[in-house]
This record gives structure tokens, C-alpha cells and sequence, in this order.
């Protein structure tokens, strides 16, 4: 072989390589673009998917996690405007359910304070209360009237008055016609129900009631 010749082989085998090489390269630049490409439009169907559950209560995903969800789907910043739209809804529907969440637990606490105060109330004028419903479900006049004789020993005189609230709106008490604890008990003894518990009652230096406020079952 000459020396020319074997040059020119040479040079073919470089020129075949460098081919080659560029070749390659820009087939594997066409796999990554296709692939970044096909990820993409997989977040953004999944993240469509999971905004659709979240808009519609199709999940059972608790309010905490739907807000994870969907600032992740935010940090993923695709430039999908049907992505975005649902992104808005999305949290249009949970800012109401955490709106809405806060509330039930308002409602349930001063639920609980009212239960609890009502529990303390009636545990403080148990003694009373059970003259009330002695004296009313009484079996003889003569029975009622002893009880109603041990029940006035708590208070400062018969003529104590007594206020029955009959309904509360707003914050305001609406009265019935107000009468004393001598007549009440009667009344009781009469009518043979106690259809009242005690809200509260004011006591004299000497622990005797001097004003009580009754209201409906």
C-alpha cells in the first residue's frame, strides 16, 4: 500500500468517527427532550387529575393534605392554563372548607362551655333542684308541704323573688311574670311537674337565697 493512500484511508476513518459522534449526540439530545417532554405532560395530567378530586370531593384526602397537594402542583409551575384555572378553584374550595372548618370548632367549644356550665350549674343547685322534683311528684298533700317547708329554709324569706327565663335571644333573657318562691313551690305542689331548672341564684351573708332565675328545660 502506498503511503497516499494509506493518508487517505486515515483521514476516511477520522471523518467516519466524528460522523458518528455528532450523531449520537444529537440522537440522545432528541431522547431527553422527548422525555422531558413526556414527564411533563404526565404532572400535568396527574396534577388536572388531582384538582378535579379536590374541586369535586372526590378524595378522601384530609383539609391539610388537599393544601399540600396543591402547593405541590403550584411549585411545579406548568404553564398549563386549564392547570391554573383549576389551581384558583382549588383554593377558592378550600379557603371555603377552612372557613367552614373553623366555625364547627367555634360552634363545637362554646357547645362544650355551655354543656360544662350547665353540668357545674346543675351540680350546684342539685339540693334545690331535687325539692323542686320532690315536692312535685309528691304523694300526699301532706308530703308536699313538708318539702316545701325543708326547700324555704334555704332562702331568706318566702317572699324571695324569682324570675323564669322563658326563651334567649342574642345574648337577652325574656322573663315570665315574675313571682316569689312561696307561690312557686305551690305552684309546683299544684301542678305536680318541675318543668324549670335553676340558672342561678344570689345568696345573703348568711348563705340564704335572695334571688332566683329559673329557665325552661
Amino acid at each position: 500500500m502506498s503511503k497516499g493512500i494509506a493518508r487517505m484511508m486515515l483521514v476516511m476513518l477520522l471523518l467516519a468517527v466524528t460522523l458518528g459522534s455528532t450523531t449520537s449526540c444529537k440522537s440522545k439530545k432528541k431522547l431527553a427532550r422527548e422525555q422531558a417532554a413526556k414527564e411533563y405532560a404526565m404532572k400535568v395530567e396527574q396534577a388536572k387529575k388531582d384538582l378535579y378530586a379536590i374541586i369535586n370531593d372526590e378524595t378522601s384526602w384530609s383539609l391539610d393534605e388537599k393544601q399540600r397537594r396543591v402547593d405541590t402542583i403550584k411549585s411545579w409551575q406548568l404553564e398549563d392554563e386549564e392547570v391554573k384555572r383549576l389551581i384558583e378553584l382549588a383554593e377558592q374550595k378550600l379557603a371555603a372548607e377552612r372557613s367552614q372548618a373553623l366555625r364547627k370548632a367555634e360552634e363545637e367549644r362554646l357547645r362544650k362551655e355551655e354543656e360544662e356550665r350547665r353540668k357545674q350549674s346543675s351540680n350546684k343547685y342539685s339540693v334545690l333542684e331535687n325539692h323542686f322534683v320532690a315536692i312535685a311528684g309528691a304523694p300526699s298533700l301532706s308530703a308536699a308541704n313538708e318539702r316545701i317547708a325543708q326547700a324555704l329554709q334555704l332562702f331568706a324569706s318566702p317572699d324571695v323573688p324569682v324570675l323564669i327565663i322563658i326563651s334567649q335571644v342574642g345574648g337577652f333573657n325574656d322573663y315570665d311574670r315574675p313571682t316569689t318562691i312561696r307561690r312557686y313551690l305551690d305552684w309546683l305542689k299544684d301542678h305536680k311537674v318541675s318543668p324549670n331548672r335553676v340558672e342561678q341564684a344570689k345568696y345573703d351573708s348568711n348563705g340564704k337565697i335572695t334571688e332566683l332565675e329559673l329557665i325552661k328545660r
